[in-house]
């Protein structure tokens, strides 16, 4: 293997390099089909507060409403859900 051929691989490794690179900010950019971005989404968790070593309060928001959940090893509890309150100027 002589010098050119170690370059032609190395410039082959760069230039596959580089498109993966392009590759991951175009996905990054764009998305996946089927896979949504920060905006579409529907689920988020608003909260979390430890309870115990084992148990754990979560508040998460979805489709406009909040549910308070409590996890624990044997499984998890939905605690209360109530509507979400936008907040607005007072009256």
């Amino acid at each position: 293997m002589d010098m050119t051929d170690a370059l032609r691989y190395f410039g082959a490794l760069a230039i596959v390099l580089a498109l993966v690179g392009v590759a991951g900010i175009a996905l990054r950019r764009f998305g996946l089909p089927g896979i949504t971005g920060g905006a579409g989404r529907r689920l988020s968790v608003v909260e979390t507060q430890m309870l115990g070593k084992n148990h754990r309060l979560f508040i998460v928001r979805c489709d406009g409403m909040e549910h308070v959940l409590v996890t624990a090893p044997q499984g998890a509890s939905v605690i209360a859900s109530a509507p979400l309150k936008l907040a607005g100027p007072p009256s």
